[in-house]
């Protein structure tokens, strides 16, 4: 029998698929627990669950089921950009953010191109370059933050894409609006620069990238609705950028590439201020009782931005396996070379007291 590879692209064998948080269902199974006895501080999820009013939308669009959705997105999208500021032809919608990476990766990568991300960026950048025959050029980043510097000396004549989250994931670090300018201002104007935002409602002050979009340089702007309205699950993200990029990317999409049932929710999940409002409270709240745990502790830690804490506990996977056997899941962090790491979710306050308590014991012990 031949084998599947003898005609597949060589580069996939080096792909290694994308590992999420593990399932409360997966632990329940494996530790014979219920699903309400087990916390899970691992995917950066909103502990508050959706927006009411989203739910509320999806429960009234059950009924219409049998129908295709709206397969442009028409108000969604329309909403979208009333929200920031533009035009309806500036939006783009994603099976998830992470969907509108592909998008961006078929209509611009081919094999031996070049894409530029921090070496402790999130790890689907990569993934989708090699999906594309593409390599990553991972640039050192200092205390876990961009060198902005350093990523504009690596560009090569091959170079497609730059990735900048910010926040970063799973950093939680944050660049200023001066260092994205004095980067906006030196970056060739061909390169597509992507800037990752899905902990962008988190911040109470945030940079603005949206105005390099008005400004019409080559620039895509993702922000989701995963996390601050609680809708992880749908799978629905957006992208922003120039009309003319939107129109490229709309070309690489499969048809009703977004649900109906998650358009809905996330259309009322957008005009739902005050679930984002008590979700950022929690969050910010709860960042801080982390973080000054830690402290005590002497743990070092990355101070974050974003919903989670990256935090050095010696053995990342011992203590990811010991808390996981006391029905808590957060993340190790291996899979990012950081293997002495994990990153915790921000959770409710009864959460992250349940987590700390385990890991106080746990530090006892060894």
């Amino acid at each position: 029998m031949i084998s599947a590879w003898t005609n597949a692209h060589p580069w996939l064998r080096s792909l290694v698929s994308y590992e999420p948080g593990k399932p409360i269902e997966d632990v329940a199974r494996e530790l014979g627990l219920r699903p309400d006895q087990i916390i899970k501080l691992a995917s950066n999820e909103n502990p508050l669950g959706p927006s009411p009013k989203a739910l509320a939308a999806m429960r009234d669009m059950l009924e219409r089921s049998h129908f295709y959705p709206d397969g442009g997105g028409y108000y969604l999208r329309e909403a979208i950009a009333a929200k920031v500021g533009l035009a309806r032809e500036n939006i783009i919608l994603g099976c998830g953010s992470n969907e509108i990476i592909e998008f961006i990766g078929k209509a611009f990568l081919s094999p031996g191109d070049d894409i530029i991300a921090a070496r402790h960026a999130f790890v689907v950048y990569k993934l989708m370059a090699t999906l594309f025959g593409a390599r990553t050029i991972e640039v050192p980043d200092p205390n876990f933050e961009h060198d902005l510097d350093a990523m504009l000396a690596a560009i090569t004549p091959a170079t497609k894409e730059i990735f900048i989250a910010n926040p970063n994931n799973p950093t939680g670090t944050l660049l200023s609006q001066a260092q994205l300018d004095a980067f906006m201002a030196r970056v060739p104007d061909h390169i597509v620069v992507v800037f990752d935002e899905a902990y962008y409602e988190f911040l109470p002050n945030p940079p603005d990238v949206i105005k390099y979009v008005r400004e019409g340089r080559n620039v895509v702007v993702l922000r989701t609705f995963s996390k601050i309205q609680g809708l992880a699950n749908l799978r629905i993200g957006y992208g922003i950028a120039r009309p003319e990029l939107i129109d490229v990317l709309q070309k690489t999409r499969q048809p009703f590439n977004a649900n109906g049932i998650a358009q809905a929710g996330a259309l009322a999940g957008l005009a739902d201020d005050d679930h984002q409002r008590k979700t950022r409270e929690l969050t910010i709240a709860g960042r801080d009782v982390l973080q000054r745990e830690f402290s005590a502790l002497g743990l070092e830690y990355v101070p974050s931005h974003a919903n989670f804490v990256l935090v050095k506990v010696g053995d990342g996977k011992a203590v990811f396996n010991a808390l996981l056997s006391k029905g808590i899941i957060i993340r190790d962090m291996n899979s990012y070379g950081l293997p002495e790491w994990i990153r915790v979710s921000i959770g409710t306050p009864q959460q992250n007291e349940r987590f700390l308590a385990e890991l106080r014991a746990l530090l006892k012990k060894v």
